[in-house]
């Protein structure tokens, strides 16, 4: 309950009890007025009356006289209206009686006498009831100062003890914040308020001994350790090899080494403080490291953190990585953003023996199809029969040499288009290509190696299908390498399903095939490089480049590539085109 609801109820009851004080007597001192009233209008009125008859029977005396029999008359008629008490009403009819006779003409002493004797009865019936209520009113008036008394002594007890402890419940707790903010001014961190309520006086002590709390930490945590370590990060920052940069919740950059102002090309008196977003607005490098720490814009983050800079005179390679500080303050639960490290590493020893690699696998790839095409071509003229007549055993052994010429010509060609992947170099000639005339191609392309297996192509490429903007040599290669694989994997007299669709601007390429397929833990791996999924017999085929080169060609054309997981009895892969 918080404290003005608690005043506000105190208040009501202390309006309550002035309430009921004021009707306890104001009930009173009604029932002392209709008593008072009742004496006034029952009794005093009647003896009045008796008293203006009394005196016009003493005027009667000295003879009659209508204007004093009519005095009489009216007093008496007055009276019969005002019979109020036990018995009145007998004395005034008496009265009447005796009064009408002495009007007739009977005025002697026993008829005067009648007459005094019914105005002294009731006279003396109105006095007797005045005493009676009277004393009825003195009751009243004694229950009153009773009930008044016990009422008021009861209220005053309770409003003396709402004096009393009121005021100490307002005024301990401000007294006690009192004592401990003197005692924190003091230096003394340790203080803490120990009253418990669930109003505000109750918050009050819980933020007041949370701020303790944190002051009591900060008084006994070594400021000169904190201040030397501080210190030897900064050293440390400062001597890094690679590019550190820090920012703070709100992006604007604390610190930045050498090697990150020396990347950015800015000083770090200039960097240090600035709006990193402003520092982006002139600045390339920076635009790129604050990309991932933008609010959403509705363009698409950069998920390459490769980054080339020419640094020390060449091109140098920098791998970026983005950091989020998330920090829980003390006495608090849920950790909150303090700030983002932004850091460039130095990749370019390691991107250069990679060239190097690449460079190398092209060589050799590129000088081992030369005499692999002179093997090929010497088994060619082997078989002709001009030459000589070949024995079974002869052309069985051609035939495995073909086969192993085939394959390490395949290797070379693999090898030589992901030197050139890796390499950044594709050659790409983009123009309008027909779908059908894609499908045609590969299909044609292992038509052979799928009669071998009686395995049937299903095509399904309408001619109306628009033209779609890409490399036709890159695309074709592509089909080739999914319909190639798809052939390695269907059992004998199967079907592959190819199919070319119009897809919200894209034509979409899909091979289908009713082979094992790739398990569900595999799906996410399959065009990563020299990765080569299990077969049936947990023995992997081929090189593991295949995908991995159809997924840079068809990505280098502005197109998508993927697995389709919700076929389940085989394997479904697709890549989608934009249309021309």
């Amino acid at each position: 309950m918080s404290i003005k609801t608690k005043i506000s109820a105190a208040l009501a009851f202390m309006f309550a009890i002035i309430l009921a004080l004021g009707g306890l007597g104001a009930f009173y001192l009604n029932q002392l007025s209709k008593d008072s009233q009742a004496i006034l209008q029952d009794n005093y009125i009647s003896l009045e009356y008796a008293g203006t008859m009394q005196r016009a029977l003493a005027d009667l005396a000295q003879g009659p006289n209508a204007e004093t029999l009519g005095q009489f008359n009216e007093s008496l008629k007055k009276q019969e209206k005002n019979i109020t008490e036990v018995g009145e009403r007998e004395a005034t009819v008496s009265l009447r009686r005796e009064f009408d006779r002495y009007r007739r003409g009977a005025t002697d002493s026993l008829t005067v006498r009648r007459i005094q004797e019914s105005l002294f009865r009731l006279d003396d019936i109105n006095r007797q009831a005045i005493v009676r209520k009277n004393d009825v009113a003195k009751q009243t008036a004694n229950d009153a100062l009773l009930w008044l008394a016990v009422v008021g002594t009861l209220c005053f007890l309770i409003l003396f003890s709402f004096i009393i402890n009121f005021p100490g419940y307002i005024a301990n707790p401000l007294r006690e914040l009192t004592r401990g903010i003197k005692q924190v001014t003091s230096r003394n961190f340790e203080e803490r308020l120990h009253f418990q309520s669930s109003d505000e006086f109750g918050e009050l002590a819980r933020s007041f001994n949370r701020m303790a709390e944190k002051l009591d930490e900060y008084e006994h945590s070594n400021l000169a350790r904190v201040l030397f370590e501080k210190r030897r990060i900064d050293t440390l920052i400062q001597t890094m090899s690679e590019g550190i940069i820090g920012l703070d919740e709100n992006r604007r950059i604390l610190f930045a080494n050498p090697v990150a102002c020396r990347l950015l090309g800015i000083d770090q008196p200039q960097l240090m403080g600035k709006y990193a977003p402003d520092v982006a607005a002139s600045n390339d490098l920076m635009r790129t490291l604050i990309r991932d720490i933008m609010p959403a814009d509705g363009t698409r983050p950069d998920a390459n953190n490769l980054l080339k800079i020419y640094d020390n005179g060449k091109e140098s390679y920098f791998n970026k990585r983005t950091h989020t500080v998330d920090v829980t303050r003390t006495g608090e639960e849920q950790a909150q953003l303090a700030g983002y490290v932004l850091v460039l590493e130095n990749i370019t020893p390691y991107k250069e023996l990679d060239l190097a690699k690449t460079n190398f696998i092209a060589t050799v790839s590129h000088e081992l199809k030369t005499p692999l095409s002179s093997i090929k071509m010497s088994l060619k003229l082997l078989e002709d029969s001009r030459i000589g007549t070949l024995n079974d055993e002869q052309r069985d052994l051609i035939g495995n040499v073909r086969a192993d010429a085939d394959r390490l010509l395949n290797l070379t060609s693999e090898l030589l288009n992901m030197a050139q992947v890796e390499s950044g170099q594709i050659q790409l000639n983009i123009q309008p290509v027909a779908p059908a005339d894609i499908v045609q191609y590969a299909t044609n392309a292992l038509r052979v190696q799928a009669e071998q297996k009686q395995v049937r192509f299903a095509i399904q490429a309408p001619n109306e299908l628009p033209a779609v903007k890409a490399d036709p040599d890159k695309a074709s290669w592509v089909l080739v390498n999914f319909l190639s694989n798809a052939v390695r994997h269907s059992p004998d007299e199967t079907v592959i399903d190819v199919s070319a669709t119009l897809r919200n601007g894209h034509v979409e390429f899909r091979v289908r095939d009713y082979g094992a397929g790739i398990r569900p833990e595999h799906r996410d791996r399959v065009f990563d490089r020299y990765f080569k999924a299990p077969g049936q017999n947990g023995q992997a085929s081929g090189t593991g480049l295949g995908l991995a080169i159809s997924s840079e060609f068809i990505q280098s054309m502005n197109g998508a590539i993927g697995l389709d997981a919700t076929v389940t009895d085989g394997a479904a892969f697709y890549f989608r085109l934009p249309v021309a």
